[in-house]
């Protein structure tokens, strides 16, 4: 067991080391390396792991990491997992933030900067086209996703009450289909 949770703290500080961009530019590194790689999971339980991940408060990485740890291998799993993916950001921010000041102004950071926007929008493309793939599976839930997409960009509701709406829209869902359809 000692050597699993090692395989996660490993698994995950590698993720977390190699991917620029925050949580979203991590997903389908994550969803590679612990469904097809790993095969921990299930690939179309990670999307629901990153589903409840992005319901959480914090970042999508770092709980996706715990949720994964712990399915894995309980809650030192989560641990490990968890420290595996916060661990190179904590160093690599602590070593910028030491010489940052001295170097921002350099135009090869500001092109090395420029390629990495980039490469990041790139991967969160793919996590969201891959996302879109498992969630859009019936016509509810293309109409969720068309309304939730225009009630952000033309309307000031934050996104929170979206994800609560859609929670709820959800619960909603599970109860009618459960009890009114089983009877």
């Amino acid at each position: 067991m000692k050597n699993l949770y090692f395989e996660l703290f490993r698994v995950f500080f590698r993720i977390g080391a190699f991917t620029f961009g925050g949580g979203y530019a991590m997903l389908p590194l994550i969803e590679e390396e612990i469904v097809e790689h790993k095969k921990w999971v299930k690939k179309e339980d990670i999307y629901d792991f990153f589903a409840v991940s992005q319901s959480f408060p914090g970042a999508i990485a770092i709980n996706t990491s715990t949720l994964v740890g712990y399915k894995v291998a309980g809650k030192r799993g989560a641990i490990a997992a968890t420290f595996g993916v916060i661990l190179p950001s904590f160093l690599i921010i602590t070593i910028i933030a030491t010489f940052f000041t001295k170097i921002a102004d350099l135009s090869v950071v500001k092109a090395i900067f420029s390629g990495i926007n980039g490469a990041v929008i790139v991967l969160i493309l793919l996590a969201a086209r891959k996302m879109l793939k498992i969630a859009l599976h019936d016509a509810l839930s293309v109409l969720l996703v068309i309304t939730t997409v225009v009630i952000i960009l033309f309307t000031k509701i934050s996104p929170i009450f979206l994800i609560i709406g859609g929670a709820l829209i959800g619960l909603l869902l599970y109860v009618y289909n459960h009890h009114y359809k089983t009877k």
